[in-house]
């Protein structure tokens, strides 16, 4: 079956988030993280566009789905996908509706991230809290979007699993009021001898400036991660820091 022009139409116009927004859709594209959304049911797939060989090895869980299958030759593939070296299969997914749920977050750790733009620093984020079992990260609606292609091929399937949703950090306080907040910041208590609680809520700022003046006074604990004595870099990789962040709160707290 060829692609048609529409949809190659529509499937380039999903390379621009205001068309992402506008159709609720999303591009999901590689093997694995292909295999993954289809083998489960949490997601809404609408379009699948496969070369004959992928499809051909990945039947089973193709079964039921014709009506979404579109199967498609390299050069058809390389005008709708993202990759500079485009995979066998690109997927066409509806954005899902996430509710937030105070009870649930406030049960154990999440994370903050704010005004983060790197959609690698996003995606490589949601796989650290997938690696760690933090269900939740937050991002302020300055953020880079969610289901921004790079973000989604970045996460290796962590958005399937780790909630992720935009909200104001004055709106996640207001419904959390004695959720403990830990900020990330250079002048802060080194985080292996501070005092960590396994309710909580930690803050990562901007790549470049950091937690803003605005989120600074809901800073209930100002947290570093110690420089070595030769140290030289001026600071850490947002994600490099959620990471090891991440690995002291679950040492810490046995989470």
């Amino acid at each position: 079956m060829k692609l048609s022009n529409s949809q190659l139409k529509f499937i380039k116009s999903l390379h621009l988030r205001k068309f992402r927004q506008k159709y609720h859709n999303f591009i999901v594209e590689g093997t694995k993280i292909a295999q993954e959304v289809l083998s489960g049911n949490e997601l809404e797939v609408e379009g699948i566009y496969a070369l004959p060989e992928w499809v051909d090895a990945n039947s089973g869980i193709l079964v039921g789905r014709n009506d979404a299958l579109t199967v498609i030759a390299p050069e058809e593939l390389k005008k709708i996908s993202l990759l500079s070296t485009p995979n066998q299969v690109l997927l066409v997914v509806k954005e899902p509706s996430i509710q937030f749920d105070a009870n649930a977050v406030g049960q154990g750790l999440s994370l903050y991230l704010e005004d983060i733009r790197d959609p690698g620093n996003l995606g490589t984020i949601l796989r650290i809290a997938d690696w760690f079992g933090i269900p939740w990260v937050f991002c302020s609606p300055e953020s880079v979007e969610l289901f921004n292609p790079k973000v989604i091929q970045a996460s290796m399937g962590a958005f399937l699993r780790v909630k992720c949703m935009p909200i104001e950090f004055s709106e996640l306080r207001q419904a959390l009021p004695d959720l403990a907040v830990y900020g990330t910041v250079l002048d802060g208590a080194p985080v292996f001898e501070a005092d960590l609680e396994e309710r909580a809520v930690i803050v990562i700022g901007n790549e470049s400036r950091g937690i803003s003046d605005t989120l600074q006074p809901f800073l209930n604990h100002r947290i570093s991660i110690p420089k070595g004595k030769t140290g030289g870099a001026e600071s850490l990789n947002a994600a490099v820091a959620a990471g090891i962040i991440c690995a002291v709160f679950r040492d810490f707290t046995g989470g």
